[in-house]
């Protein structure tokens, strides 16, 4: 047996795991030789210590192949690693918000003279103003709960939308709210429609420069052909996996009726939503590796996929209280200390903002506000997209 045991497939590294110059990045690499036989790393012969070996390896361009191998009476055996050089990293936070179509209803029905007179978008805007955020507000074609679709918004403020692009950016979600995992059961022709039906609908009125990719589809989980087509389309992140998964909060009867929020936030808050109730279950529902791994270094990029999967999202603002949200983070920066990591996130639900809406949250964006205030106050953290270059540093571009 031959494995590299500090560092994992797909490892996100920056100035916090080594040493930085303008070239290069050059971390310690340790494993373990079970045949106790001699390693050698890129050609190159590790220190060895019985069975252990450890060396010091250079990355110098973004995405960097690692090779350990041994030479033994039986063969030679050998382990390759891709690393990932996060070049001239920086604390930096990603916003979205889910679920799009109530604001752009009203505003149809309403026709303000300025897009951003409308209360939710003007409260957004108070918190770039206030905080620097940038958003992505990830918009659905139908309105499942007040008969509309995308198509009827005009295009008066098309140039507003385009003079605040900077900061809010719209994307895919889905084509409406209801069915629940929309996409998990689909074809890549049902995908594609929704998709060109939203984008095009956004480029029409909001124009290009404010569309971006997504970085999480309506309940995440879909399809592995959704997922070859996300992909092929320019999607380089997304939110924690592409796989089926429990995704917890309110019920389907909640969000369609009215439900208990304080009983819903504090399931969720605690865990309860999601945990699976004996260990046999957790083997046999989750992936406890790379969980463990993204709980703890919050991003690896699959070699094979081309895809950086993130799990910077620290809080979810409709289902966290006010009062709560500076220790989510606070627990957050202690881990993000302790590995090195920069990215951070936050997550809500348009809906809840809106008091027509059966689960209204009348603090929502007050809970938006100080998610961001945490992550750039607090943290020192800068806005990004994560859609931009490597999960929002252009170092590379």
């Amino acid at each position: 047996m031959l494995e590299i045991t500090n560092l994992r497939q797909g490892a996100v590294l920056n100035h916090n795991h080594g040493r930085e110059d303008a070239r290069s990045l050059t971390v310690h690499l340790e494993g373990l030789s079970g045949s106790g036989y001699p390693v050698k790393v890129n050609g190159r012969p590790a220190t060895m210590e019985g069975r252990r070996f450890s060396t010091d390896v250079t990355l110098d361009r973004k995405i960097n192949q690692v090779t350990a191998s041994v030479l033994t009476p039986f063969g030679t055996y050998s382990q390759e690693l891709t690393l990932v050089w996060d070049k001239k990293s920086f604390r930096r936070c990603n916003f979205y918000i889910d679920d799009h179509i109530f604001f752009l209803t009203d505003l149809a029905k309403e026709r303000p003279k300025r897009a951003f007179e409308h209360f939710y978008l003007a409260g957004l805007k108070k918190i770039h103003d206030r905080l620097g955020l940038k958003v992505t507000l990830n918009c659905f074609y139908h309105n499942d709960h007040h008969e509309f679709t995308l198509n009827q918004v005009p295009d008066i403020w098309k140039q507003e939308f385009i003079d605040n692009s900077d900061w809010l950016k719209l994307s895919f979600h889905s084509y409406s709210e209801f069915p629940d995992r929309p996409y998990l059961e689909s074809s890549v022709e049902e995908f594609s429609r929704d998709y060109d039906l939203i984008q095009n609908e956004i480029i029409r009125f909001a124009g290009e420069q404010t569309f971006i990719a997504p970085v999480v589809i309506h309940w995440a989980n879909v399809h592995p052909v959704v997922a070859a087509e996300f992909i092929r389309r320019g999607g380089r992140c997304y939110s924690r996996s592409f796989r089926a998964r429990v995704m917890g909060g309110p019920s389907l009867a909640d969000r369609q009726r009215g439900g208990d929020m304080s009983s819903i936030e504090k399931r969720s808050s605690s865990g309860q939503d999601r945990r699976t109730p004996t260990e046999a279950l957790m083997l046999h529902y989750d992936f406890p590796e790379e969980d463990s791994y993204l709980n703890s270094h919050r991003v690896y990029y699959d070699p094979a996929l081309e895809v950086f999967f993130s799990a910077a999202g620290a809080c979810c603002c409709n289902l966290t209280p006010l009062a709560e949200i500076p220790e989510k983070y606070s627990n957050y920066f202690r881990n993000a200390e302790k590995f090195g990591v920069e990215v951070c996130g936050g997550a809500s639900h348009e809906q809840y903002t809106f008091p027509y809406y059966p689960n209204y949250i009348p603090d929502h964006l007050a809970r938006i506000e100080e998610a961001t205030r945490c992550m750039v106050e607090d943290w020192g953290g800068q806005p990004v997209f994560f859609s931009d270059g490597l999960l929002g540093n252009t170092a590379w571009e």
